[in-house]
């Protein structure tokens, strides 16, 4: 039988891979203005464009030197969600407030390139469990959202098991207009009972449900606004286990699509640090193994930029690795 691996506040999102551009040709109302302020920006800092370009690719965002200088010139603005994206990192880049260039531009829309799309474990009768969950929670399937930048944060407890977990997510519409989020909670392979998931910001819980499996719990996460493509929206939410739920030494994340950045953070109690830690990755290419030392403090954290579909997993245990 094929072992899989229990992922925690995973969260699915699906989309058609149809690709976009990511900016128009044409001049735009809103591109002078932005242009101007790109520009007060970069001369206030006293850098290059070419020092711009190089911080944007270390940070995942390969913008190249003739977009920022079609962007400074105005003869082109940010449209695509990674454009925008981008722009996010050039403005903490330059020291700017939050928003300080992005005001400047008006929707549109685009959503840019959107990637292929796929279920990021390789099990159908787990997709379809899922289907029945979007289905249950009144939700469109595939969803019309995916999410762009996430963190999802475990706090590991005394006994070395998976005690709480917290995740935030900026969210992208990128079709027409959405109210509300399905989130999944997935143990392939393994029954549970339904841990208690929360909305923390940004929005309520309007519907829970449970596959008669036990496999995949969900909610109906609505949003505190709708969110009209290509807008994005910051979400939190969190995840309490019950006291018969299974013990759990794994925690991960699975993407149906490409996401710009998807950390996650497992937090280990101090009396239960771990002899050993795995990191798993599933993609269509098929699944990685690596080891991770626990040799800073008691916490460890996986990051990958750019990453999806597939599965990022932490796994860990106690005495020698079987």
């Amino acid at each position: 039988m094929r072992s899989y691996a229990h992922f925690r506040a995973v969260r699915f999102t699906y989309r058609t891979g149809a690709v976009m551009s990511y900016e128009y040709d044409e001049r735009r109302s809103g591109s002078e203005t932005f242009a101007a302020a790109l520009r007060d920006a970069v001369n206030a800092k006293d850098v290059t464009l070419s020092w711009l370009q190089r911080q944007l690719k270390a940070r995942g965002n390969r913008v190249s030197m003739a977009t920022l200088s079609y962007w400074r010139s105005g003869a082109r603005r940010p449209e695509g969600a990674q454009s925008l994206a981008a722009l996010t990192d050039i403005e903490d880049l330059l020291g700017l407030d939050v928003g300080t260039l992005t005001r400047h531009l008006r929707s549109t829309n685009r959503t840019g390139p959107l990637g292929p799309n796929q279920f990021p474990i390789d099990e159908e009768e787990l997709e379809q469990a899922v289907i029945d969950a979007f289905q249950a929670l009144g939700a469109s399937y595939p969803d019309t959202s995916r999410e762009i930048t996430t963190h999802s944060v475990t706090d590991v407890g005394p006994d070395g098991n998976v005690a709480y977990s917290i995740t935030r997510s900026i969210v992208q519409s990128t079709v027409g207009t959405i109210t509300a989020i399905p989130f999944l909670e997935i143990s392939p392979g393994i029954a549970t009972p339904a841990p208690l998931l929360n909305a923390v910001s940004g929005g309520r819980i309007a519907a829970r449900y449970s596959h008669p499996d036990g496999e995949v719990h969900g909610v109906l996460f609505e949003l505190d606004l709708p969110l009209t493509a290509p807008e994005t929206a910051m979400v939190e939410w969190s995840v309490e286990y019950p006291p018969d739920y299974p013990p759990t030494r794994e925690t991960g994340h699975a993407l149906a699509q490409k996401c710009r950045e998807l950390l996650v953070w497992t937090r280990f109690h101090p009396d239960a640090l771990p002899d050993w830690c795995e990191e798993h990755v599933e993609t269509p290419d098929g699944v990685t193994v690596s080891p991770v030392p626990l040799t800073r403090g008691t916490s460890v954290h996986l990051v990958r930029r750019a990453f999806g579909p597939g599965a990022l997993e932490l796994r860990w245990g106690y005495g020698p690795r079987d």
